[in-house]
């Protein structure tokens, strides 16, 4: 685990679905915000006591930007008794995620603001308190680079439409991009990636 900057923490964990072969890598990211109120944690898998350590006795809340990057926070969410913000299912989800479904322009009640992504449940989400963007499935690093996986983008529209409906997010004043395939970077990376 590292602090990226003060109130802003990364660490990495062993996907439980990976397989050798897989378009990504076996290590993905994980995030927590201190954004004055309260701790967030975003897409958490295997967190480290530290962050377990953070969360006691104080607020807390935990936001996926997909629902299939559950991880672990169903089972985190009871642990610390903590409120789970979740996008819509997938269609016919026999197994959805329990907590509070939210969509691309809403504001949740912990200051995180949700932006379209790659698709309707792949959420691009803001937390202005710290300039930063969690950019779940939307945007990641295989390790070339932010970039927008466009062979990923299979869902019926086309990608050069997602790709423009994601550009506002330049206007947004960005400082840090938290990619949960690869690790943070920042607006540069931003730039290129929706260039």
């Amino acid at each position: 685990m590292r602090e990226l900057q003060k109130g802003v923490w990364h660490w990495e964990a062993p996907h439980p679905d990976w397989k050798p072969g897989e378009e990504w890598g076996e290590a993905v990211s994980s995030y927590a915000i201190d954004d004055g109120d309260r701790l967030l944690l975003f897409d958490p898998l295997a967190p480290p006591t530290e962050i377990e350590e953070l969360a006691a006795g104080r607020e807390k809340a935990i936001v996926l930007t997909c629902p299939w990057h559950r991880r672990d926070a169903q089972t985190l969410a009871e642990r610390l008794g903590a409120p789970l913000y979740v996008p819509p299912p997938d269609e016919g989800d026999p197994s959805p995620v329990e907590g509070q479904v939210f969509r691309a322009g809403d504001r949740l009640p912990v200051g995180v603001e949700a932006f379209p992504g790659m698709e309707p449940n792949d959420l691009v989400l803001w937390v202005e308190s710290r300039g930063a963007l969690v950019t779940g499935d939307t945007l990641i690093d295989r390790g070339n680079g932010l970039e927008f996986p466009s062979d990923w983008a299979n869902k019926g529209v086309p990608p050069e439409q997602i790709l423009e409906a994601l550009r506002p997010l330049l206007e947004l004043p960005v400082e840090l991009v938290l990619a949960t395939h690869g690790g943070p970077t920042d607006r540069a990376a931003l730039e290129r990636a929706l260039a």
